[in-house]
């Protein structure tokens, strides 16, 4: 079955810890938390302070996605937090290997995440090291764009380089993930799908996971 991690960044941030609460008794797998510095993406979010404050309510694990520049720093912030995974943009991490053995070794599942435009490939020599994969089908930044076609074929590519090198690995989509889009990743091998917009601006948030749980 298909996991399903809401992104609390379609929340609403005014009743945050009943939105977290919902998703959570509405069966969702994983609390998806975007992290963003208004350096690498041109937009500012939230701190481990309010992160602490989702984890003190969520029931389900935190999927921690770094949107920032100097990595290391935000690993070291948020690494207290006890989250399932931190992922990192390839694109930014001039170390990455270095940055996957820290967050493994502070007991977190280390993921890297590409952006539409990164190759598959680019990850081949780091994909047995790594816990997950995390492709973005927007680009990062904002919530509630619309999903770029081009990451279907891009999954199944990955899914090839997993299935050789660590089938152990997980496959996650972030962006404009619906019912209506859900089927094509999964038939090409993702695990995971990151839903906001989808899951959050539904009255039945519950519902709207169930439909992505195929």
């Amino acid at each position: 079955m298909m996991k399903v991690a809401p992104s609390v960044l379609s929340a609403d941030f005014g009743n945050l810890q009943k939105d977290v609460e919902e998703i959570c008794n509405g069966g969702c797998d994983l609390v998806h938390v975007d992290v963003m510095d208004g350096h690498f993406v041109p937009n500012l979010t939230i701190g481990p302070v309010v992160v602490s404050s989702i984890a003190k309510c969520a029931t389900k694990p935190l999927d921690i996605h770094l949107m920032v520049e100097n990595n290391t720093f935000f690993v070291d912030m948020f690494a207290p937090l006890k989250p399932e995974y931190i992922s990192f943009h390839i694109e930014e991490e001039k170390h990455p290997h270095r940055l996957i053995q820290k967050i493994r070794s502070l007991g977190i599942k280390p993921a890297i995440v590409l952006n539409p435009h990164t190759p598959a490939e680019s990850i081949e020599y780091l994909l047995k090291d790594l816990d997950m994969v995390l492709l973005m089908s927007v680009n990062p930044g904002f919530g509630g764009q619309s999903f770029i076609d081009t990451v279907i074929e891009k999954a199944s590519r990955l899914n090839e380089l997993r299935n050789r090198l660590n089938p152990n690995c997980l496959i996650e989509v972030d962006g404009g993930v619906t019912n209506e889009n859900v089927q094509a990743l999964k038939d090409v091998g993702v695990d995971i799908v990151v839903a906001g917009s989808y899951v959050f601006k539904q009255e039945d948030r519950a519902k709207a996971i169930r439909s992505l749980q195929i």
